[in-house]
């Protein structure tokens, strides 16, 4: 591991914060992409597993931004905040320029309504918020920013992760293709 994820790992009290803004071009997202991997990898204890979920939530995120949140010449802004032992957590902020603005609480009832247990959507798309990005993570704001646009704040805490991973490690205990350690 090089100096620096090492210091980043090593680092106990003081969380680590990293904000990247981006134009309103779908082209930067593998950028974003990668750099989300390579970041949960090298300085979080998630799993190689989580790393590529929170991979698939900062997409998510980012895609709803600069589709519905801003205009094209635009930006967006993604912060990254890594409490070391603790969590991730991920805010992305549109502008509030899109075309089809929204208000946080009319985002979060449409997450509610979707997220709900035996919830069918008929749409091909509008999936994303409430079936990948509130399954995968513990925390999920959305926000009005002053000045206009939506703030995401999503969270996921290590130790529920643990915890999941040891059930499933559990579960699978009595399955002969599987060895738990």
């Amino acid at each position: 591991m090089n100096d620096i994820a090492t210091a980043l790992k090593d680092n106990k009290k003081e969380p680590i914060k990293i904000t990247i803004t981006l134009p309103t071009h779908a082209y930067f997202m593998s950028g974003i992409r990668d750099f989300t991997l390579s970041l949960i990898r090298n300085s979080s204890n998630f799993s190689e597993q989580w790393a590529y979920r929170f991979q698939s939530v900062v997409d998510e995120l980012c895609n709803n931004a600069i589709e519905h949140g801003s205009k094209p010449g635009e930006e967006i802004k993604i912060t990254f905040i890594n409490h070391p032992q603790d969590s991730i957590e991920i805010i992305v902020e549109d502008s509030g320029t899109g075309e089809k603005q929204m208000k946080a609480t009319e985002i979060q009832k449409l997450v509610d309504e979707r997220s709900k247990e035996g919830a069918v959507i008929h749409e091909i798309r509008g999936r994303g918020l409430p079936k990948i990005v509130k399954e995968w993570t513990d925390e999920l704001t959305f926000t009005d920013k002053p000045g206009g646009g939506i703030m995401v704040r999503v969270k996921k805490y290590l130790d529920d992760v643990k915890t999941q991973e040891l059930k499933q490690g559990l579960s699978l205990a009595g399955d002969q293709t599987h060895i738990v350690i």
